[in-house]
C-alpha cells in the first residue's frame, strides 16, 4: 500500500534560476534566501523521506472544465518562458514520469458526478516553469508528474482533488510527496513602478500592507498546523489574489488529510517579496 510521505508549499519564482550576480543585483547586493531554502528543503526533508514520486501542483497550468494530470513516461526538452524569455530561456529539463499513478488518480473520478480528472500524455502538452524551476534544486531519482489548477474549481474541489490523489496512492506501491508550487498574495506592481520593487524585503516591496499582513497570518497558521483556520480565512485572503486561487496549497492539504490535518510547517528561507508578491517555502511532515 502506498502513502503520502510529505508535502510542501514552494516558491518557483524566476529569480531562482538567474545567475547569482543578477540575483544580488536585483536584491541590493544580497542573495535571496529562497535560493538556499530550496536546497535546504531537499537535504533536510525531501531526500530523507525517500519518495518514489513527486507530484507538483502547478499554478501556471490553468484548466477549465476538469482537473488534468500529466501522464507521460518521460518529459524532456528545453524550456523558454513566454512570460519572461529574457530570464528563462532554453533551460533544460529531463525527468521520468509516473503514468501509473497519473492514470490511477484519474480513475478515482470515473464513478463520481462531482469531479472530473483526466490524465494526458500528449507529447506536445506544454510544461510550465512552476515545475521546471524546481528541478535544479529538488530533483533526485524520483518520478515527477504535474497537475493543473482548474480555474472553475473552489476550495471544496481542490481539497477533493488532493483527497483523491491520496486514495490513488493508497492503491499503489508508492511513497509520494506533494509540492504546491506557487506563492501567497500575488499582486504585481504596475509596469512603471515595477523596477523599483524587485528586491526581497517584504516590508518595502509586498504590493500592499494588507497583503503582507494576510501572508504573515497564513504563514503563522501553517507553522501552527492550524489548516482548518487557513481554509476558513480564504474568503478574506482572496482579496489579495493568492496565486492559483491558493489551489496548490489546497490540493496538497487534501492529500495530507484536509481540514483535519494538523501537520506543523517547517519554513525554509525567509518570507520574501518578489515583484510585489508574497513567497515562502514551507514543508509539512506526515
Amino acid at each position: 500500500m502506498g502513502e503520502i510521505v510529505g508535502g510542501a508549499v514552494v516558491s518557483h519564482v524566476p529569480p531562482l534560476v538567474l545567475p547569482e550576480e543578477i540575483r544580488r543585483e536585483l536584491n541590493d547586493g544580497e542573495d535571496t534566501t529562497l535560493y538556499a531554502g530550496l536546497h535546504e528543503l531537499r537535504a533536510e526533508k525531501l531526500a530523507p523521506v525517500k519518495a518514489d514520486t513527486v507530484v507538483v501542483i502547478d499554478t501556471h497550468w490553468y484548466t477549465t472544465i476538469e482537473h488534468i494530470v500529466a501522464s507521460h513516461d518521460r518529459r524532456q526538452g528545453l524550456y523558454t518562458s513566454e512570460e519572461l524569455p529574457r530570464g528563462m530561456s532554453q533551460n533544460p529539463y529531463d525527468f521520468p514520469g509516473d503514468p501509473e499513478l497519473a492514470n490511477a488518480w484519474a480513475a478515482t473520478s470515473e464513478s463520481r458526478d462531482d469531479t472530473w480528472i483526466t490524465a494526458i500524455d500528449d507529447p506536445y502538452l506544454p510544461i510550465q516553469y512552476p515545475v521546471v524551476n524546481l528541478l535544479p534544486f529538488l530533483q533526485g531519482d524520483e518520478r515527477w508528474i504535474s497537475a493543473g489548477i482548474c480555474q472553475t474549481a473552489d476550495e471544496i474541489d481542490f481539497l477533493l482533488f488532493g483527497q483523491l490523489l491520496a486514495e490513488a496512492v493508497s492503491t499503489l506501491d508508492r511513497r509520494v510527496v506533494v509540492l504546491g508550487s506557487g506563492g501567497l498574495s500575488h499582486r504585481f506592481w504596475p509596469l512603471r513602478e515595477f523596477r523599483n520593487h524587485e528586491a526581497a524585503d517584504p516590508e518595502l516591496h509586498i504590493r500592499t500592507p494588507e497583503a503582507r499582513a494576510a501572508d504573515r497570518h497564513v504563514i503563522e497558521l501553517m507553522k501552527a498546523g492550524d489548516h482548518a483556520a487557513i481554509v476558513d480565512f480564504l474568503p478574506e485572503f482572496r482579496q489579495h489574489g493568492p496565486e492559483g486561487k491558493f489551489g496548490h496549497y489546497l490540493v496538497m492539504l487534501g492529500a495530507l488529510g484536509g481540514r483535519e490535518c494538523t501537520s506543523k510547517g517547517t519554513q525554509f528561507g525567509e518570507y520574501e517579496a518578489v515583484a510585489g508578491t508574497g513567497q515562502v517555502h514551507m514543508w509539512f511532515d506526515v
